[in-house]
């Protein structure tokens, strides 16, 4: 009897210590974090974050994985991950881009949420490599109070931790903080902690555990306009004599601290350095060079107050709202404009015809919740297909225009919570035969040939009634 019980405790031990030995050697526990330097700039409402790594590999087998960790407040509103790696020594150093992908992972503690970037080349044992890696996160600034006046200045929570959240060790860290103005009306202390003007300093800190936290609270004064396009529309009509239609259809809200009272205007032209500076005065939009017949239009009608101005380079378009725009409030417009076919449209070596354009919202400094681009492809296109440099979601559509027989193929991709580093361009591919060009022109000369035929014939017929 004593036998069977012996060998299953000889059994559960083995197996202990082979669990044991597996999360010795896995990656996680063979790399470490030598140096940490985290510095966010709160001088907007998109939080941008940029983090430099120093890694170690202390195991004994080489590595091209490395996990970064967030907690799941922050991945609901984390936008974009950028990793690059440095390469050479001194004034040689070089920067490459490295893949950044999601990943899960089981047993992540309190929900922690993982990215995994891809290195370049392995990281052998004992080595070691420096990663500059920037995130960005929208709608982290939580306005408080909630509601203020016209002339009350918006204050702003921030919530963090002291700690960067790491699923490795991190000998030595810093964590930098900037904001937009001197005027902070409150922040939590984790000693050492400095602040010097409109940086605030936590760190450094000392040998500090997988998964830790000190959670912090800032308080602090961001006058700057929370310029937030709750959807975007944003169509790409491809015409083969020779022009480019963009359409662009917007739902525009203000997502800082909501507008209490009466608004005066004549409060707010003849003081307007003290009266509603949070407000959103005029948007900046970049459009592509040559541009030409651009509109600005709502519901109403035309929108007169807007400026262009172009370049050999680039066009900016500088628009006025009908009226400024508080926190929580909101308006919808169209900007159209039309571009040179030839700036955008190319062949490739397999005959098969791409529209080279921009993804994202040409708003400056503006967060997009939902991003909508249709591209319309000529009627007898075939085989569309779109490479767009991060995920989103696509599905064809049909849509018919003046003279259309079977409608014309359309490539719709949809995307959420965007800013402006996801303006990089997409290209859309498709077959095209230029026979169907024809077809058009064909239909109005047969219509106008037609409509001459039953003319002569209606003079050449008698039909009255005699013998």
């Amino acid at each position: 009897m004593e036998a069977p019980i012996r060998a299953t405790h000889i059994l559960g031990f083995a197996l202990f210590f082979l669990l044991f030995f597996v999360c010795r050697s896995s990656p996680l526990h063979d790399l470490l974090i030598s140096s940490a330097e985290r510095r966010i700039d709160l001088t907007s409402h998109i939080v941008k974050v940029y983090l430099t790594l120093k890694v170690e590999n202390a195991g004994s087998s080489p590595t091209s994985e490395i996990l970064l960790a967030f907690p799941p407040t922050q991945v609901d509103h984390l936008a974009t991950v950028e990793a690059l790696v440095t390469k050479g020594k001194r004034k040689k150093t070089t920067l490459v881009r490295l893949d950044v992908k999601p990943t899960e992972l089981p047993d992540a503690p309190n929900g922690t949420k993982y990215f995994t970037i891809y290195l370049a080349n392995p990281l052998n044992s004992g080595e070691s490599t420096t990663l500059e890696v920037l995130y960005l996160f929208t709608h982290s600034l939580e306005p408080f109070p909630a509601e203020i006046g016209q002339s009350e200045s918006q204050l702003v929570y921030y919530r963090d931790s002291a700690l960067i959240l790491s699923p490795y060790h991190i000998k030595q860290q810093t964590t930098f903080i900037k904001t937009p103005s001197t005027k902070v009306e409150s922040f939590t202390r984790v000693e050492p902690t400095n602040r010097a003007g409109t940086e605030m300093k936590y760190g450094p800190y000392e040998d500090h555990p997988p998964y830790s936290s000190s959670p912090i609270l800032i308080h602090f004064e961001n006058n700057s306009p929370f310029p937030v396009v709750e959807e975007l529309v944003r169509e790409v009509e491809i015409s083969h004599w020779g022009n480019l239609q963009v359409t662009e259809q917007y739902t525009l809200v203000h997502g800082g601290a909501r507008h209490k009272g009466v608004f005066s205007r004549v409060e707010y032209q003849s003081r307007p350095t003290l009266s509603g500076t949070s407000s959103l005065r005029y948007l900046l939009a970049r459009l592509p060079p040559r541009v030409h017949s651009v509109y600005y239009r709502d519901e109403i009608g035309n929108i007169s107050s807007s400026h262009l101005r172009t370049d050999s380079r680039k066009s900016e378009l500088e628009i006025e709202p009908r009226y400024p725009l508080f926190g929580g409030w909101k308006a919808t417009f169209i900007i159209g404009y039309g571009l040179p076919l030839q700036d955008f449209l190319f062949e490739s070596s397999d005959d098969r015809r791409y529209l080279n354009f921009t993804f994202g919202c040409p708003l400056l400094e503006t967060v997009v919740d939902k991003l909508t681009v249709k591209v319309v492809l000529p009627e007898g296109s075939k085989d569309p297909s779109a490479v767009v440099p991060f995920p989103v979601e696509q599905h064809l559509e049909t849509k018919y225009s003046y003279l259309d027989v079977v409608g014309r193929t359309v490539v719709v991709m949809e995307k959420k919570n965007l800013v402006p580093s996801h303006n990089s361009h997409f290209q859309v591919h498709y077959t095209f035969k230029p026979i169907f060009m024809l077809a058009e022109p064909l239909m109005l000369a047969s219509a106008f040939f037609l409509f001459f035929v039953a003319c002569v014939a209606y003079l050449h017929i008698d039909l009255s009634i005699r013998k």
